[in-house]
């Protein structure tokens, strides 16, 4: 009898299931088990052992669901090092990176079988055995060519096509011969072919790598030479390339080396529709090799793309979001994490609260896998290990082609409004510069961080303003629906016409949002034409799509945006763009502040002037002399990265440190703050004056909960391992504690 370590996508420890030898089942294999009385799940096995348990009574394994492995050496110790680092179980890291119908539960064992897919299979057709040496087949065609010419051409088709894809078996998917149904079948029916079904293939055509490359310019020639010497010497390589420079090519260039090898590469994205136009330039090159991934794929396609993978034998390009980093990859060669200074990298949400990036440059340790972290703005963390040298650090100074850096203005609200410069929310500097580039049929993108129409509204006597009853925050007019919304848990109500507290009717709109831009652009520029991107404008992929593709095709002049605006677009015709309000950027509670400040306003900026004529950027800020600004003007990574590394190191903040913060939630406030208290003390009598807290969380309560939080700050060089000991000796401490037994702890492991 043998026994199968099993995983289940629950916050458990591994069990120990019985298993029948006639099962056939592998360390990695999905099978079907019984957790409980009365529920069905699949777990993956982790290990198989003759040695028995000391258990009584031990339960089996009833069915294994796929024909293959669905994990493989390599994923296993990417899970076990996120469980552990990121202190959580294995389970759940199976319950974040496996695709939901990939591990279908259920409350009854036929059920779950009825529920589970079945990994995506093809047609593949092969000669007879008799006829797959050379001479059997040419002593076949001459014998029959004259009276079915179009039979022997079928035949000698499925050998070319077998021998340029250097099929051992001979068999090639039936969508690439070039034959009808009825020809085929007459061919079987006389055994002269055989057919079967197996896993779906991916890569169709450019089987012999003919890619169209773009050529390199001098600089990125370079570039990309350092790169490979950084990979041949077992490095990470950070390219560093100012906005515009052309840091796509490369990562063309080294994609096709490593496809042309028969190797895998994983192109992660933060966020898979922002990044449209990179997705849709790869998918032009490598034709048929390229798989998208991520959360707006229906069910089914990402369980049948995870299976597909899993049964690959390599040579595919995977292009995704952070959740893409848990896909098989059976012959591994380069992973590119492009904006790699971006949050979207990170869980936080859920466990594990993984980093996507960080998970890659453990990939190339564990499996020699080559990376590439690529950026305009790299993270500081990112920054420090490559001129420490624990990365290859790559620099790209310049743009590419007849692209220049735009003119940066930073125009003072304060003297604006002091001197009359200013209409609503626009100083006369961005006014002149989006006359300037509509009188020349130029475009404009306007950036305001912030989406609807007015962050909050304000009772002009008492000061009255409605807020969340769910979360601590105040609601958001949106105008075009003429609610308040709350964008935390999707609360809304009627935006009040009185006072509710002093039933006066003067309530004003404080603040501006993506909406009030809109409108107040489109007063003061009738003729133009002019559109919204933003949350609520794109809640599909389909709306984002028509945006953007009526701004590529000029049929908009001003495109008024959040975020959304600062990830990845390379559009021709913009010559201006405006920051708004760069003063909210500045001031967030974090100490990240000046570096998310800086990255983001210089990635908006990136998107003027990038292909002819020299762009302006206009930052409206009533802080002109704020070392960031004038890092931005500059174009001064370097400096703003140094002042900023400096500052963290002398108050030993990431990257001189590892930040962990537990966040203890409940709906009883009271008890709250008396566990948040009793955990402070259990922790510093294990971390000393390394504990900070309990402090209420920046968003003190979140749907309907209180929210308070500890950060524990554990210095450079001390050992990460001993210190989770202790974390989860604390932890436990508080769980056995009957008190408490109804507070929720989180822990988010390197918190950003």
């Amino acid at each position: 009898m043998l026994y199968a370590q099993v995983v289940l996508p629950l916050a458990q420890p591994i069990y120990t299931f019985s298993l029948d030898e006639a099962l056939a089942v592998e360390v990695g294999d999905a099978v079907v088990v019984q957790f409980g009385s009365s529920r069905f799940y699949t777990g993956l096995v982790w290990g198989i052992s003759t040695e028995k348990p000391d258990y009584p009574r031990l339960k089996p394994i009833l069915k294994k669901l796929y024909s293959h492995p669905i994990l493989g050496e390599r994923e296993q110790r990417l899970w076990e090092w996120i469980a552990d680092y990121y202190m959580c179980t294995l389970g759940e890291v199976m319950r974040l990176a496996l695709p939901s119908l990939a591990k279908p539960s259920a409350t009854s064992f036929v059920e779950l079988v009825e529920r589970a897919i079945e990994p995506p299979t093809e047609s593949f057709i092969a000669l007879s055995e008799e006829l797959q040496s050379e001479e059997a087949l040419a002593k076949y065609v001459e014998k029959h060519s004259r009276r079915s010419p179009r039979r022997t051409e079928i035949m000698d088709s499925i050998a070319a096509l077998a021998h340029e894809r250097t099929s051992d078996d001979g068999f090639v998917p039936r969508r690439l011969v070039d034959a009808t149904s009825q020809q085929l079948s007459a061919l079987r029916s006389k055994a002269l072919i055989r057919t079967e079904l197996r896993p779906r293939e991916r890569i169709t055509e450019n089987n012999a790598n003919n890619f169209l490359l773009p050529t390199l310019s001098e600089a990125q020639t370079r570039a990309l030479g350092e790169i490979r010497e950084a990979h041949n010497g077992g490095k990470v390589a950070l390219l560093h390339g100012v906005t515009g420079s052309g840091k796509t090519e490369i990562y063309i260039h080294l994609i096709a080396e490593e496809l042309s090898k028969g190797r895998d590469v994983m192109v992660l994205v933060p966020e898979i529709v922002i990044t449209s136009q990179l997705i849709e330039r790869l998918e032009r090159i490598f034709e048929g090799r390229t798989t998208t991934y991520h959360s707006r794929l229906t069910p089914i396609r990402r369980g049948h793309t995870f299976l597909r993978l899993a049964a690959s034998t390599g040579g595919e390009l995977i292009v995704g979001v952070r959740s893409a980093i848990f896909l098989p990859m059976r012959n591994p060669g380069l992973i590119v994490v492009d904006e790699e200074h971006d949050p979207g990298y990170k869980q936080s949400d859920m466990q594990p609260r993984y980093n996507a990036r960080d998970c890659a440059v453990l990939l190339s340790h564990l499996d020699g896998v080559r990376v590439v972290l690529g950026s305009a703005t790299p993270s500081l963390e990112s920054y420090l290990n490559a001129i420490s040298g624990k990365y290859q650090y790559v620099e790209l100074k310049e743009r590419w082609g007849k692209g220049v850096l735009p003119e940066v203005i930073v125009s003072d609200t304060i003297r604006s409004v002091k001197r009359g410069e200013r209409k609503v929310h626009f100083n006369f500097d961005l006014l002149r510069n989006i006359e300037r580039s509509l009188s020349s049929q130029e475009q404009v993108i306007l950036f305001q961080n912030r989406r609807g129409y007015a962050p909050y509204i304000q009772c002009s006597t008492c000061g009255y303003s409605p807020r969340c009853p769910h979360c601590n925050v105040t609601l958001t007019q949106h105008k075009a629906t003429s609610r308040m919304e709350c964008h935390y848990c999707g609360f809304t109500m009627e935006r009040p016409t009185v006072c509710p507290n002093c039933q006066v009717q003067d309530i004003k709109t404080m603040g501006f949002g993506t909406e009030k831009v809109e409108e107040e652009v489109t007063r003061l520029f009738p003729d133009a034409r002019v559109e919204r991107l933003d949350g609520d404008t794109t809640s599909s992929e389909s709306a984002f799509k028509r945006i953007v593709h009526r701004f590529e095709e000029k049929e908009t002049d001003i495109l008024v945006g959040t975020q959304i605006l600062t990830k990845g677009f390379d559009f021709e015709g913009v010559t201006t763009v405006g920051i708004l309000n760069a003063d909210n950027l500045l001031s967030a509670p974090d100490f990240r502040a000046a570096e998310r400040a800086y990255q983001l306003i210089m990635q908006v900026a990136g998107r003027a002037g990038r292909h002819n004529d020299r762009g302006r950027v206009v930052i409206q800020t009533s802080q002109p002399q704020h070392p960031v600004i004038k890092y931005v003007a500059m174009g001064d990574y370097h400096s703003m990265a140094r002042v900023e590394l400096a500052e963290r190191k002398a108050f030993g903040y990431p990257p001189y440190s590892h930040l962990v913060r537990f966040m203890l939630r409940s709906k009883d406030y009271e008890l709250l703050r008396h566990a948040a208290h009793s955990f402070a003390m259990v922790m510093r009598k294990k971390f000393g004056d390394r504990v900070m807290g309990p402090v209420s969380a920046a968003l003190e309560m979140l749907r309907g909960e209180h929210r308070a939080e500890i950060l524990l700050k554990i210095e450079s060089g001390a050992s990460m391992k001993r210190a989770r000991v202790l974390m989860h000796e604390a932890l436990d401490q508080m769980a056995q504690d009957k008190r408490f037994k109804s507070i929720t702890i989180t822990t988010d492991v390197d918190c950003w």
